[in-house]
C-alpha cells in the first residue's frame, strides 16, 4: 500500500495548498512507493514566509543551543538507519551497499554543522586612522533555498540546507520530483524530532513538470539571500542565469566526466578494484562517478582483462537484495538516454567489452574501449554504469586526455609513485583530485566542488562559510576623528 507523505512548513505537515498530490514510484517494480504534495509557487511563497519568520529568533540562538539541536539529530538519524534504508531502496532503486553508505555518512554531515556553529569566526584588521578599530565579523545571510537531486538523495538534500542552518540561517528545501521521502519528507522528520524551532527548515515537495516554477519563485523572491543547487550542468546553468539578473548568488555543484587515470607503475589489482567501485556504485548515478579510465599502454591490456572479469560477476537486479551491486535506473528516461549514448559510441567506432543489454531498468555494467577521443561520449556526461578504457602512451596525454572536458569535478590517479601522483594531481583541472583512490569521495569537512562547467563554490568544511554568510566591516572611532572641513 502506498505510503501518504506531506510538506513541512513552519513546523506544520500540510498538503498542497491546491490539495494535488503526485504518485512516486519504485523504479524496480513500477508500483507506486508514495503518494506525495505536488507543491507549487504559491506553496514555495509559503514556505520562504515561514523561514523569514523564524531568521531573527535562529540567527540570535546561542551556538551551543544550535550545537545540541544538530547533535541531538545526528542521534535520531542513526536510530532511523534500516527505515532510511528501506526508503531508499524502494523509492531510488539503491543497493544496499550504497544506502548504507549514505546512512552512515549523513550523521557525520551534523556533527560537522555541531561543530561549525562556532566556527564563523571575524577578525580585527589595522586601520590606517588614529583611534579606529576594524572588526570583520560574519553573519547569517537570511533564508537559503536547497535544491537538491534523486541520485544521493539524503546526503545532497542534508548537505544542501545543514551547514546553512548551522551559521544560523534558516531553509527551504527541494528536493527531487523522484526522491521526495529520502531526500525531503525522512530530514524533515529529522530535524522536527530533534527539536528545531518551527520554520528553520521547510519543505517544499513537487510533482512532474513543477520543479521550475518553485525554483523560480527561490530566484525571484527577494527574502530568499542564496540558492544551493546540485544536479545538471544543463539546469545549473538556467538557474545561474535567471539568478544573475536578480543578483543573486548560488552555489553550484553540477554534472562530471571524471577522469581515472593509471600510469604504468601503478598497481593493477588496487587500480581495478577502485575502478569498479567509482564506476558502478549505484550504478554509475553520481555525479563522481569514474567515467574514463586512462591507462598507459604497457599496462593497458592486463587491467583491462582484469577489469572486465571483476565487472562481469557484478550481481544485477533486486536493489532489496543485499548481494546486488547493480540496481535499476531512476527511470525510463534515463535508460533511454544511456542506451542512445553507448549506441552513438559504437557507431563511432567503440567496441563493446562487457554489459550494454538491459532487463527492464537494470542497464548491465558496460565497459568501452576504442571511444574516439573528442567524441560526446568522451566529453559529455553519461550518467550510468558505462565506463570507457582510452589507451595513451604517456603520462602527459594522460593528463591531456583528462582535462579535455568541459568538466571539472573529480579526477584520480594511480600510481606507484607519490610525487609523480601529486604532480598530475596539480595538472588536472579539476577542483578534487584523489592519489592512489577512485573519483567518488567526499567527507563532510572538506571543500567539495567542481571547477569549469561542473559548477563554483564548495559546500563542506569551514570553506561553505563563503557560500552562506555574509562578511561584513564595522569601524569603531574611539576618538574623535579629525576631517579636513
Amino acid at each position: 500500500m502506498p505510503r501518504e507523505y506531506k510538506m513541512y512548513i513552519n513546523g506544520e505537515w500540510v498538503g498542497a495548498l491546491d490539495g494535488e498530490v503526485y504518485n512516486d514510484l519504485n523504479p524496480y517494480t513500477g508500483e507506486v512507493f508514495a503518494h506525495v504534495p505536488s507543491g507549487k509557487r504559491a506553496d514555495a511563497k509559503r514556505a520562504v514566509d515561514g523561514a523569514v519568520e523564524a531568521f531573527p529568533a535562529w540567527s540570535q540562538t546561542l551556538p551551543a543551543e544550535r550545537q545540541a539541536l544538530f547533535l541531538k539529530a545526528a542521534e535520531i538519524l542513526e536510530k532511523k538507519q534500516m527505515e532510511i534504508v528501506a526508503i531508499l531502496a524502494e523509492e531510488t532503486g539503491c543497493t544496499f551497499g550504497f544506502a548504507m553508505f549514505q546512512t552512515m555518512f549523513t550523521p557525520g554531515l551534523l556533527r560537522e554543522a555541531a561543530a561549525q556553529v562556532h566556527q564563523a569566526n571575524g577578525e580585527l584588521i589595522p586601520a590606517d586612522l588614529p583611534g579606529a578599530l576594524y572588526m570583520a565579523i560574519r553573519r547569517p545571510v537570511g533564508v537559503v533555498a536547497g535544491i537538491a537531486p534523486w541520485n544521493a538523495p539524503l546526503i545532497l538534500s542534508l548537505r544542501s540546507i545543514c551547514l546553512p542552518i548551522a551559521y544560523g540561517n534558516t531553509a527551504v528545501l527541494k528536493p527531487s520530483t523522484e526522491s521526495a521521502a529520502a531526500g525531503g519528507v525522512v530530514i524533515a522528520e529529522v530535524f522536527h524530532e530533534a527539536g528545531f524551532p518551527k520554520g528553520v527548515l521547510n519543505l517544499v515537495t513537487n510533482g512532474p513538470g513543477k520543479s521550475g516554477e518553485v525554483g523560480d519563485e527561490f530566484i525571484e523572491n527577494p527574502k530568499v539571500r542564496r540558492i544551493s543547487l546540485t544536479g545538471s550542468t544543463t539546469v545549473g546553468r538556467e538557474l545561474a542565469e535567471k539568478a544573475g539578473r536578480h543578483l543573486k548568488r548560488v552555489a553550484l555543484e553540477l554534472g562530471g566526466q571524471n577522469p581515472l587515470i593509471i600510469l604504468r607503475d601503478a598497481n593493477i589489482d588496487d587500480a581495478v578494484n577502485a575502478a569498479a567501485f567509482g564506476g558502478f556504485l549505484h550504478q554509475g548515478q553520481i555525479c563522481m562517478s569514474t567515467r574514463r579510465i586512462i591507462v598507459e599502454k604497457p599496462i593497458a591490456r592486463e587491467f583491462t582483462e582484469k577489469f572486465v572479469k571483476k565487472v562481469s560477476t557484478f550481481k544485477v537486479g533486486n536493489p532489496k537484495e543485499p548481494d546486488t551491486i547493480v540496481g535499476p535506473l531512476i527511470n525510463q528516461q534515463q535508460l533511454n538516454q544511456i542506451k542512445e549514448s553507448v549506441e552513438g559510441a559504437v557507431r563511432d567506432g567503440a567496441t563493446v567489452l562487457c554489459g550494454a543489454k538491459a532487463d527492464g531498468l537494470c542497464y548491465y555494467p558496460t565497459i568501452l574501449t576504442n571511444v574516439k577521443q573528442g567524441s560526446l561520449f568522451c566529453r559529455e556526461e553519461t550518467f550510468g554504469p558505462v565506463v570507457s578504457v582510452i589507451e595513451v602512451e604517456s603520462e602527459e596525454e594522460a593528463v591531456a586526455a583528462a582535462n579535455d572536458t568541459m568538466y571539472g569535478l573529480s579526477a584520480a590517479v594511480f600510481t606507484g609513485d607519490f610525487a609523480k601522483g601529486l604532480a598530475v594531481a596539480e595538472r588536472i583541472e579539476s577542483g578534487m583530485v584523489h592519489i592512489n583512490d577512485q573519483t567518488v569521495h567526499d567527507e563532510p569537512q572538506v571543500p567539495f566542488g567542481g571547477v569549469k562547467d561542473s559548477g563554483w563554490g564548495r559546500f563542506g568544511g569551514k570553506a561553505a562559510l563563503e557560500e552562506f554568510t555574509e562578511l561584513r566591516w564595522i569601524s569603531m572611532q574611539r576618538t574623535p576623528r579629525q576631517y579636513p572641513f
